[in-house]
Order: structure tokens, then C-alpha cells, then sequence
């Protein structure tokens, strides 16, 4: 960042972590309401920043390392055979990204995926106005890459397009429809998506190794993580 791209970062106070319930968390954040944060966010993703809501942050803290950065190389990746296997899956359904603007049809879908994969996580009594203010921001270069069957709308990506890469932000999904392997789905559309636009990443938040949440990420080809400040192929 230059000198006129500077901004101040603050750290917050210790709270539990939401990955280890065990285990205290602390993060550094982004002004939220600096003027210049839009401008930044693309290279606070390349520094292993991430975006929820109007925050711009990642982990800081003192006593664990666990939460490292990762994306994938969109140039590099090859596909394995159970990814084609998925995409096959879904060959015949509708892909569309539209505008990060309240949606009843979305938002019942999310719902409907807090319900059935998260139920007493904290979210699961959303209101619409919570789901606004999770995924976007006013500032937010936020699109949903949305899949549709025959039917109706299946799969929901939040998107961030940034020159840096994609970044994505939160996916979910019909519940019913989970032996599709719909999570790996999206990401192979974001990937495509990145592609299209001649984007060299797409940024998947954090890895924690042993966290059964995030095994899937270590699937995919041409993963890297950010450790020490360097950006390296996910050991």
C-alpha cells in the first residue's frame, strides 16, 4: 500500500474463537468506516485480510497461528476426478450472477440451510436485515453467482470481484440436495467465474489443519496459503 492508501487498523478485545470453542480469538481490523477502504480491500486480500459485512479483518492472536490464508491459483488448478464427477452432476443447471440487492427467494434459502446445517450456531434466527448486513456492505464489490435446477434456486455464492481475485465469501445451498456436493460446486464456478474475467485468484478464507470444517479446501488443486507473509503452496 502507498502512503496515501494508509489506514488505521485497530485489534479487538479477546473473544471466543468460532472455530476452536475452546480457545480465545483476537483479530485485526480494517477502519470500517475509512473512506479509502474499498480502494484497499483487493490489496488487504493479498495480505490475508477477509470481508464479513463491513469489516475488513483476520486473526491476531497471541497465543495460536492455526488461521491461515489460503486461495487458489486459478491458472493452475486442474479439476480432480470426483470435482468433474460433481460438475457432471449439475451440467444441466442454470448459472447467473446477479446484483447483491435483498432477495425473498435467497434469503428463504438461507434460512433454510442455517436451519438444517447450523441449528443453534447463533444465526439461525436471522432476519432478513441480518442477512444483508453479513454478506454485503454498501461499499462491497459483492455479486451471488446463484445455480438453478430445473426447478428452482439450489446454490448461492456470495462474491467479492476485486482486481486482486475473487474472494469468496459465503456459500449455501439446499440442504436436500447435499449429497450433490454442492459446496465443492460452487467453488468450481467461482473458479470458472475468476477465469472468465482473467482474475488470478479466488480467496477462500482461512484453513486450519485437523478442523474437520475445512477439509474440503485441502481438495482442490493449486491451493496456497499465506505464511510468515509469503504466499506458498499449502504444506
Amino acid at each position: 500500500m502507498s502512503a496515501r492508501e494508509t489506514i488505521r487498523l485497530y485489534q479487538t478485545s479477546e473473544h471466543a474463537c468460532g472455530y476452536w470453542p475452546q480457545r480465545s480469538a483476537r483479530d485485526l481490523v480494517l477502519d470500517p468506516n475509512a473512506p479509502q477502504l474499498p480502494a484497499i480491500y483487493p490489496a488487504a486480500l493479498s495480505q490475508g485480510f477477509r470481508r464479513s459485512g463491513g469489516h475488513v479483518y483476520r486473526p491476531n492472536c497471541s497465543a495460536c497461528v492455526a488461521c491461515l490464508p489460503v486461495r487458489i491459483a486459478v491458472d493452475r488448478f486442474t479439476p480432480n476426478r470426483s470435482q468433474r464427477r460433481a460438475l457432471r452432476r449439475v451440467e444441466h443447471w442454470r448459472t447467473n450472477d446477479q446484483a447483491a440487492e435483498p432477495d425473498p427467494r435467497l434469503f428463504a434459502l438461507y434460512r433454510r440451510y442455517l436451519l438444517a446445517r447450523h441449528r443453534h450456531g447463533g444465526m439461525d434466527d436471522a432476519e432478513p436485515r441480518d442477512f444483508d448486513n453479513f454478506v454485503r456492505s454498501v461499499w462491497s464489490p459483492t455479486r451471488f453467482l446463484c445455480l438453478h435446477d430445473d426447478k428452482d434456486l439450489r446454490v448461492v455464492a456470495v462474491t467479492d470481484i476485486t482486481t486482486e481475485g475473487l474472494s469468496a465469501v459465503y456459500t449455501f445451498f439446499d440442504p436436500d440436495l447435499a449429497h450433490l456436493s454442492l459446496g465443492t460446486v460452487a467453488i468450481l464456478r467461482q473458479i470458472e467465474w475468476a477465469k472468465r474475467l482473467q482474475l488470478p485468484y479466488l480467496y477462500l478464507g482461512f484453513w486450519l489443519e485437523g478442523h474437520p470444517k475445512m477439509h474440503y479446501k485441502r481438495q482442490f488443486d493449486a491451493i496456497e496459503a499465506r505464511i510468515d507473509g509469503v504466499w506458498q503452496a499449502l504444506p
